[in-house]
């Protein structure tokens, strides 16, 4: 039986979320087609990241270093961190150019259903942060669902007494911040409350 690659890249590219077998097939057609060039370059830069992307040392975010790109930035505010719950949630706030901090990365939000508690979040490593570098301020960044706002007041419970605000809801409820325009996170951002 021959091997039929171009099924499998198909198959393989549906793994991505959004795309289906016909977005996979254009997809795998533009490729071989127009551009294999980019194929080559998108394949070698994939092999490389998925063996040297790692989390980084101190927030969790991925890099290919120790320590991410906001945490080696010696220009940034470190008395403030902005809990979120994924690296999409970060890339989402960077882009605004609103904030100025830290973060940490929860990987996730509490969901005892799921068996998500504190210690698959980090709560004792986001603590440890806290007491060793002298932050001021943390800011909520959770997504404005049910387990995000437990989430954020399991943290608020928890920590020392510091202050903690919560980003604006300018997040629509229920809402994502990896689906939220980057003017809205800002506004969220700067619109911040206190808990």
């Amino acid at each position: 039986m021959t091997k039929d690659l171009l099924n499998d890249l198909i198959q393989a590219l549906t793994i991505l979320p959004g795309v289906g077998k016909k977005s996979a097939q254009r997809m795998a057609l533009y490729l071989l087609d127009k551009n294999k060039q980019g194929a080559k370059i998108m394949a070698s830069t994939l092999l490389e990241a998925v063996e040297d992307i790692s989390r980084c040392k101190r927030c969790r975010m991925l890099t290919s270093n120790d320590l991410c790109r906001v945490c080696s930035d010696l220009s940034r505010d470190d008395k403030s961190i902005c809990i979120v719950e994924s690296p999409s949630d970060v890339l989402a706030i960077e882009s605004t150019g609103g904030y100025k901090g830290k973060y940490f990365v929860l990987l996730g939000r509490l969901s005892p259903i799921e068996g998500v508690g504190p210690e698959e979040l980090g709560i004792d490593e986001l603590l440890i942060i806290i007491e060793s570098e002298g932050i001021e301020e943390l800011i909520l960044a959770t997504s404005s669902t049910v387990e995000g706002d437990a989430t954020g007041m399991y943290i608020k419970d928890h920590i020392p007494d510091i202050k903690v605000s919560r980003i604006s809801y300018g997040i629509p409820i229920g809402g994502e911040l990896e689906y939220v325009d980057s003017n809205t996170i800002a506004q969220a951002i700067q619109g911040r409350t206190e808990v």
